[in-house]
């Protein structure tokens, strides 16, 4: 009977930060469709509703989506167009993701610098959402998931420039 390799602490801390994501990812999901069902089910039933609830699955939309942007970032698994990997050497699309993936972490760092700007002046605005919720911590997601997404993307390329160097020697 052969016993499995024990994980890094890295890698045990890489599975619980994982866990973490995929939590908030579903619970903010969750959230999200019981107001929408909630508020459907007042509405019709009687003729009332949550006043802040329209507004909060708004933003648990952002929310949704960018958690999931981030999840996704976690190995590369963004939309990407791949067209030209099926005609490349595998050398050359080693190179072409190396290529990309520097590519995104630019666009994501650029993101994220003017949505910290922008969050940065919604907070100075002092505007609320919702139920006393100010307007900056709503969308304080932004910023946050792409720093996040342009860190992973630094590893990704990271680890295929290693591959790089391993296929040159």
């Amino acid at each position: 009977m052969s016993q499995k390799p024990r994980k890094s602490f890295l890698e045990r801390a890489q599975m619980i930060l994982y866990r973490v994501e995929d939590s908030i990812l579903v619970g903010l999901l969750m959230l999200m469709i019981t107001l929408a069902v909630l508020q459907i089910f007042l509405r019709n039933l009687f003729e009332t509703g949550i006043v802040w609830s329209d507004v909060l699955v708004r933003i648990l939309v952002l929310w949704v989506g960018l958690a999931g942007a981030m999840v996704a970032s976690r190995k590369g698994n963004h939309i990407n167009i791949d067209i030209m990997e099926r005609f490349l050497p595998e050398r050359a699309k080693i190179v072409v993701n190396f290529v990309v993936e520097l590519f995104t972490v630019f666009i994501c760092a650029m993101v994220a610098f003017y949505s910290i700007q922008f969050v940065h002046m919604e907070f100075a605005d002092g505007g609320m959402a919702f139920a006393k919720v100010p307007v900056w911590l709503c969308e304080a997601i932004i910023p946050f998931a792409f720093v996040v997404i342009a860190i992973r993307y630094v590893l990704l390329s990271i680890v295929n420039l290693k591959r790089i160097v391993k296929f040159r020697s």
